[in-house]
């Protein structure tokens, strides 16, 4: 074990043969440790944000039931899919503890664990996909340290064997790698901060824009760092020579686009002239104006009801007309001669 940087002091690289802890006979590896870790900040982390959005933490207990084994079993599968051809038996593809989980399954995973949860208990969809989507770069950040235990998923070799941060010592290779786990550790905690500031600091009702911005964010994130990896760590698309994960990437990065779009232009639509106006208040931090949603319905439907009604010669929809009384059409009935008449 070598530290070359005293900045950080963490050691070039752990030993292979003791990434784990024994309990009882039973090993922990430091890669379950790290993913782990992850989510339990992520629950910490996300209860502020709740509070603050008008949610119950209670509902994170829900949550995890549904978004960790849906997001464990994506994982795993879409792992298998890309590398079809290295699984010979069904044993063989559900032994996760050999590693292989992919990051894009998990995503999917919990995506749809969110769902599933949403529609029993009936809450927003969209809204909870915010939370996930401000979290999971959280999460994404520690889990990555994973992989520094285990020594994989680093990039080109290092000529200059820098060591820690810029690279690791794999011992398999014999050689210092590029830590491109770190390099997108950073990028993901910056990616986090971003995205909770702005939910924190988002006081307006309309959701989904937090989606879009994970998605495109962390698009950017992969797109960039998938080329950088050592060439072994880049999954073939169901065992062709395409590069499944950079697709994937690009993917991620025109579906957040596509969200981005779709909220959008509902809130054009559903603001009106007031876009701009209610927009700054939404983004600015404020909070959203009590009249920030035009329904068409409740602006159109009196209009066209006084339309019908003024042909019919009846009085508008919503409106009191004050009817004067003057003296000359007072009826006889009315006059004090003739109530002692009668």
């Amino acid at each position: 074990m070598q530290v070359n940087n005293l900045l950080f002091l963490i050691p070039d690289y752990i030993d292979k043969d003791h990434n784990f802890i024994d309990v009882f006979g039973f090993q922990i590896y430091y890669y379950a440790i790290a993913i782990t870790l992850g989510m339990l900040t992520c629950v910490l982390a996300v209860i502020p944000l709740f509070k603050r959005r008008g949610m119950k933490p209670d509902f994170l207990l829900d949550l995890m039931i549904g978004i960790i084994p849906c997001s464990i079993v994506c994982a795993r599968l879409w792992y298998v899919l890309f590398d079809i051809k290295s699984f010979h038996s069904f044993k063989e593809v559900i032994d996760i503890r050999s590693g292989g989980l992919a990051i894009y399954g998990g995503v999917a995973g919990g995506a749809l664990g969110i769902v599933i949860v949403c529609l029993i208990h009936k809450k927003s969809i969209t809204k909870v996909f915010d939370f996930g989507a401000v979290m999971l770069p959280l999460g994404q950040a520690i889990g990555r340290w994973g992989n520094y235990f285990n020594q994989e998923v680093y990039g080109a070799v290092d000529p200059k064997a820098i060591g820690f941060p810029i690279s690791v010592y794999i011992q398999d290779a014999g050689e210092y790698h590029y830590a491109l786990f770190f390099w997108e550790s950073v990028a993901n905690i910056i990616l986090f901060a971003l995205l909770y500031l702005f939910l924190f600091k988002y006081r307006g009702k309309r959701n989904g824009y937090a989606t879009a911005f994970y998605f495109i964010g962390y698009g950017v994130i992969r797109a960039i760092m998938e080329p950088l990896r050592d060439a072994q760590y880049n999954l073939p698309l169901f065992g062709s020579e395409t590069l499944g994960s950079e697709w994937a990437s690009i993917l991620l990065i025109l579906g957040g686009l596509a969200v981005l779009a779709a909220v959008f232009v509902r809130d054009f639509n559903d603001c009106g002239k007031n876009f701009k106006k209610y927009f700054a208040y939404m983004f600015a931090g404020k909070k959203e104006p009590q009249k920030a949603v035009r329904n068409k319905a409740e602006h159109t439907a009196p209009s066209e009801a006084a339309a019908k009604d003024s042909e019919n010669g009846a009085l508008p929809v919503g409106k009191v007309r004050s009817l004067k009384v003057s003296k000359s059409d007072k009826t006889d009935a009315e006059t004090p001669e003739n109530t002692q008449k009668q």
